[in-house]
């Protein structure tokens, strides 16, 4: 029995350490642009033949600068998200201020001081399946997932942020109680309004 449970421990000891790494690799990946020709900026939206468009944007909170040691870029112009698409790699840097919002609310994830971020960039490439990656060095985060653009569209990419729990809080009826001030875990990816 107590060779199982040990034997059970090691392998998720060794599950978790191989999706650390494998997350290192696609952050590594979302920051490396070995193409060009993928998509170009898109200042203006208008539907083309031929061509689609992609607005993504994502609006997330972030201790502030002081938090936590001098090395930490959380709060400051450094920190940044990396968008890759087939191969194609761009910086995202965001408008940033500080923000105080509301009392410590038991539900509202951003509540308190902290740094708002909005991110945003519209691309305009060809319809049709592409490799996405987006991914948040400061914190380890990368997500990938293929989209499908028709010709002629104008799409939504919403970078949703997902908050740590917040320890010795109960969970509630909604799921465990969650906050920017534990750091950023995950994003959700929703295109035009339904999440992949």
């Amino acid at each position: 029995m107590i060779r199982i449970s040990h034997l059970f421990l090691v392998t998720a000891i060794v599950s978790i350490t191989a999706g650390c790494a494998g997350n290192h690799e696609l952050v590594k990946a979302a920051g490396s642009s070995i193409r060009q020709d993928v998509f170009q900026d898109a200042d203006q939206r208008a539907e083309t033949k031929g061509y689609a468009d992609l607005r993504i944007h994502s609006s997330l909170k972030t201790h502030t600068p002081d938090g936590y040691s001098a090395k930490d870029i959380h709060g400051t112009e450094a920190y940044k998200i990396i968008v890759n698409i087939d191969g194609q790699s761009a910086e995202l840097r965001g408008d940033l201020r500080r923000e105080k919002s509301g009392a410590e609310a038991l539900h509202d994830p951003e509540a308190g001081e902290g740094i708002r971020y909005h991110f945003s960039k519209n691309v305009r490439l060809k319809p049709g399946n592409h490799k996405v990656i987006i991914a948040i060095p400061a914190d380890g985060i990368a997500r990938e997932q293929e989209i499908t653009l028709a010709d002629g569209s104008i799409n939504n990419l919403t970078l949703a942020p997902v908050y740590g729990a917040v320890s010795g809080k109960q969970r509630s009826a909604v799921g465990w109680v969650t906050s920017y001030k534990e750091g950023m875990r995950n994003l959700k990816m929703i295109l035009n309004g339904r999440e992949l």
